[in-house]
């Protein structure tokens, strides 16, 4: 079986980040430290990313996407900010590796014989046990 490779360019260079106080664990150091990070990217002016796969992410991606067009991901599970841009990063590219990530068309099958055979009798012993619940006419 053949594995498609999408190419991903690095697009670090074209990332925003923002941070912001975090609800996550922290303790009283949530009311101090800046450790919430957002990271914004602007989909339709990336200059590393190709038309196609542009049509792509706004499509599939639509959800996500705020009405400036910035897809926004928010990371703020771990106490440190540095941890937290990481996690924000790697999901971003989780994302935009499915996204892109051409889908398998189904192929239509059709259930075996046996499958059949035993799914009918499966339905004749219910019919028969709930034949046997009802009253018997004297």
């Amino acid at each position: 079986m053949t594995d498609i490779v999408i190419h991903i360019p690095d697009l670090s260079t074209e990332f925003q980040f923002i941070t912001s106080r975090s609800s996550g664990p922290g303790g009283q150091n949530v009311n101090k430290v800046n450790s919430k990070v957002e990271l914004r990217f602007d989909i339709q002016n990336s200059v590393l990313l190709t038309d196609e796969q542009k049509e792509v992410l706004l499509d599939k991606l639509a959800t996500k996407i705020t009405s400036e067009g910035l897809l926004c991901i928010v990371s703020q599970r771990d106490r440190s900010q540095l941890s937290n841009k990481e996690d924000a990063v790697a999901k971003f590219y989780q994302l935009i590796f499915r996204a892109l990530k051409p889908v398998k068309p189904r192929k239509n099958t059709r259930p075996t014989r046996s499958s059949v055979e035993k799914r009918l009798t499966g339905k004749r012993i219910k019919a028969e046990i709930k034949q046997n619940r009802q009253k018997i006419d004297d």
